[in-house]
């Protein structure tokens, strides 16, 4: 068990202790259900992620933190071997390829092990506390745990992956007293859902996303009839459809880290959030789009999709999708729509706002982390997606919201920060490399 030193600010009765689990079935079913409490995703995520033989990409612990003898808190971690093709310089990629057995003698040249404070998949980095403690109590503490555990586990970097905005003030002493450097992330997206279903929901899209959404609609009905339903723990024949289409949306995508495999929508769909949402051709009832769905409170959660590519593009498949997600979340007394990172022009279309999201992130070479730390400082939405740099370019009011402040630290009496923004000058490989190291597409 790890305890958090004492500062001026602590009394005894708030050292808080950290405790190391293997397993969510470790956890107190009560602490779990007070921690990660709707719209957040609850026990049930954490469960059918290990129960999904996802082990040769994802070691899963969790850091139980309590303040005395009373558990407080949840972390949720995951260990992952990232592959470096992924972010290295192109240089050392292409000697790695010319020279094969130099990854093979020098493994941390192939792969470098991070410790991630979050989970695969999720959209948002959560530490689950109870009411009556807040992220700036615990998260210096954490920080102290989460650098010996990446010692034990020999991992060389530790991020915390894809944080809110509303977090920044309490994760600032990971910058001024742990050395971390904070790193643009691809933002989240999310939609709000008025009362009144699909035809108030186009209302409120601008004019020509309103237009655009509907001449697609409007064609695609013309071209193809579809049967749509909306069903909850679907039979294994149905399962074997959806994995299906899902193996064709992920060989579509440009940046691939983890793999889902069958038998994580075969867990997934034994729980009460999940709701699939499937279009069939009306006449060969094959199934032709998915979209996995959480509903968790008032947030409607778009988790996975799945297209058939030989009809998705010329059918404008993904609208019909959305469409009927649309129609089935506010059915369902949703009231926003999270959808996700990726894929931006299709999200932006239809009417999502971008959430900002940051990585905090320390490498254990003092030399690496500073390299890190420059190419973290050339980052912006601009530099790690390219819908997103031309989205900028048509909405520069919004550039502010795609760059890192730097946070300084004027005495150690009072702390503040100052803001600067940072011009990103190259779409490079380079500027890539921490967003990709931290966490594209988990």
């Amino acid at each position: 068990m790890e305890t958090a030193p004492i500062n001026v600010q602590t009394t005894i009765a708030d050292v808080f202790t950290i405790k190391w689990v293997n397993s969510e079935s470790e956890i107190p079913s009560e602490l779990f259900e007070r921690c990660f409490r709707p719209p957040l995703e609850g026990r049930w995520w954490y469960k059918t992620l290990e129960q999904s033989n996802l082990h040769d990409q994802f070691t899963f612990a969790y850091a139980i933190i309590s303040r005395g003898a009373q558990p407080v808190g949840i972390a949720p971690t995951f260990v992952m071997d990232v592959p470096m093709d992924v972010v290295a310089p192109p240089q050392i990629i292409h000697l790695l390829k010319l020279f094969p057995i130099v990854g093979k003698i020098c493994p941390f040249l192939v792969y470098q092990r991070t410790l991630f404070v979050g989970s695969p998949c999720a959209d948002e980095g959560t530490i689950g506390l109870l009411p009556g403690i807040s992220l700036c109590d615990v998260a210096s503490c954490l920080q102290d745990a989460f650098q010996r555990r990446a010692v034990q586990v020999k991992a060389q970097m530790v991020v915390w992956k894809d944080f809110c905005p509303e977090d920044t003030i309490a994760l600032e002493s990971l910058i001024t007293d742990h050395g971390m450097f904070p790193s643009v992330s691809y933002p989240g997206t999310r939609v709000e859902l008025p009362p009144g279903g699909m035809p108030e929901y186009c209302k409120n899209l601008k004019g020509t996303r309103r237009h655009n959404l509907l001449k697609k609609l409007r064609r695609s009905k013309e071209q193809m009839a579809l049967d749509v339903e909306v069903i909850q723990q679907p039979s294994g024949e149905v399962i074997d459809q959806v994995w299906n289409l899902f193996q064709q949306t992920y060989a579509q995508a440009e940046t691939k880290f983890e793999r889902l495999n069958r038998q994580f929508f075969a867990v997934i769909a034994q729980e009460k959030v999940a709701h699939f949402v499937l279009l069939r051709d009306q006449h060969s009832k094959q199934l032709v789009a998915f979209m996995l769905c959480f509903k968790l409170g008032k947030r409607a959660i778009n988790k996975f999709i799945g297209l058939d590519y030989k009809l998705a593009k010329a059918n404008h498949l993904y609208f019909r999708l959305w469409e009927a997600a649309i129609k089935w979340a506010s059915a369902a007394g949703a009231t926003d729509f999270q959808s996700g990172q990726t894929g931006y022009r299709a999200k932006l279309d239809i009417g999502n706002s971008l959430i900002p999201l940051t990585n905090y992130c320390r490498h254990r070479n003092a030399l690496v982390h500073w390299i890190y730390t420059k190419v973290a400082k050339t980052m912006s939405w601009s530099t790690i997606d390219d819908d997103l740099a031309v989205y900028l370019k048509a909405h520069p009011e919004q550039r502010h919201l795609s760059v890192i402040e730097e946070q300084v630290v004027p005495s150690r009496r009072r702390r503040h920060t100052a803001s600067a923004l940072v011009t990103a000058n190259k779409n490079s490989r380079e500027t890539r490399l921490t967003a990709a190291v931290a966490g594209k597409n988990f």
